[in-house]
C-alpha cells in the first residue's frame, strides 16, 4: 500500500503509520499515487467522491459496498480506468477484530467489464487475504446485500425480540444475552455441519402442534406485534422442515393451517 487518504488527516496518519512505506496523503494526492484505488466511504458517498478525484487510464478503481452497483464509479471509467468491486463479507463495527476475521470469509467480486486477467488478479488478492471469492452477477448488488444483512445484524433482531420476550414474562433482560447467545452459536454450528435443513430443531421440526400452539398462545396475548412476527419465520421454517424430509405432507400442511395469519 503506498497510501491512504480520509476526511481526517489525523485518522490517514495514524493508518499510514501501522503500514510499511505507506504515506498519509489527501484523497487527491492518493489517487496520483496509487495503481489500485479502493474507496471504502459510505455508499452515499462513492458516486460524489468518485466524481472530483483525478484518474487516469490504466488504473483500477474499487469500491468496497455491497449494495452500490459500479455505476457510481462512471467517473473512473469515463478517465478510461477500470472498475470492479470487492466486498469482504465481514462485520467491521471492530476493525480490529474484523482484521482477524477476514480469513476465512467471503468476499464478493465484480468487473465492470470483462477481463480474466483482472479477475485472476482480484481471485489472487482474495487469496492472499485467506478469503474465498464469490463473483457477483451485474445487476445483483442490492439483492445480495440485502441476503446477506440476514446473517448480519438482522440476527441481532431476533435476538432482541428474544429479549423483549423474556422481559415481558418477568425474566431479567440483562441475562438474555449470556443465556441466548450459546444457543445461537450452537444452531451456527450445526448449519454449518448439516446445513440449514439438517440444523433444524424445535416444535416446527419435529410437527409438534401442541407447542407451536401454545407459543402462539402466549405471543397473541401480549401488546404489540410478537404472535405476527412468529407466525412469519414460522412461515420460513416450514420451508425447511420440508427440505428436511422429517415430517409428511399432513404434518405440514397441519402446521401450515395452524400458523397461517
Amino acid at each position: 500500500m503506498v497510501a491512504v487518504a480520509s476526511r481526517s488527516t489525523a485518522a490517514a496518519e495514524e493508518l499510514a503509520a501501522q503500514l510499511p512505506a505507506c504515506q498519509a496523503l489527501s484523497p487527491e494526492q492518493a489517487v496520483e499515487a496509487a495503481d489500485w484505488v479502493f474507496l471504502t466511504v459510505s455508499d452515499d458517498a462513492i458516486a460524489s467522491l468518485a466524481d472530483r478525484l483525478p484518474w487516469r487510464s490504466a488504473q483500477l478503481a474499487l469500491h468496497c459496498s455491497g449494495a452500490t452497483e459500479l455505476s457510481a464509479l462512471a467517473a473512473a471509467t469515463r478517465a478510461g480506468a477500470q472498475t470492479a468491486g470487492f466486498h469482504p463479507l465481514q462485520i467491521f463495527s471492530d476493525p480490529a477484530r474484523a482484521e482477524h476475521l477476514l480469513a476465512g470469509s467471503t468476499v464478493a467480486i465484480e468487473l465492470g467489464s470483462p477481463d480474466a486477467d483482472l479477475q485472476q488478479r482480484l481471485h489472487d488478492l482474495a487469496d492472499r487475504l485467506g478469503m474465498r471469492p464469490l463473483q457477483l452477477p451485474p445487476g445483483s448488488r442490492a439483492a445480495y446485500h440485502a441476503a446477506a444483512s440476514y446473517s448480519a445484524s438482522f440476527l441481532l433482531s431476533m435476538l432482541d425480540e428474544a429479549a423483549q420476550l423474556w422481559a415481558e414474562v418477568g425474566l431479567p433482560e440483562s441475562a438474555a444475552l449470556s443465556a441466548l447467545l450459546p444457543l445461537a452459536r450452537g444452531t451456527l454450528d450445526a448449519a454449518e455441519a448439516r446445513g440449514l435443513s439438517g440444523a433444524l430443531s424445535g416444535p416446527i421440526s419435529r410437527g409438534d402442534l401442541g407447542v407451536v400452539a401454545t407459543h402462539l398462545q402466549a405471543l397473541d396475548a401480549m401488546a404489540g406485534d410478537h404472535g405476527a412476527f412468529y407466525r412469519q419465520l414460522a412461515q420460513r421454517q416450514l420451508r425447511l422442515a420440508r427440505l428436511s424430509g422429517r415430517l409428511d405432507e399432513a404434518g405440514l400442511q397441519d402446521l401450515q393451517t395452524l400458523i397461517k395469519p
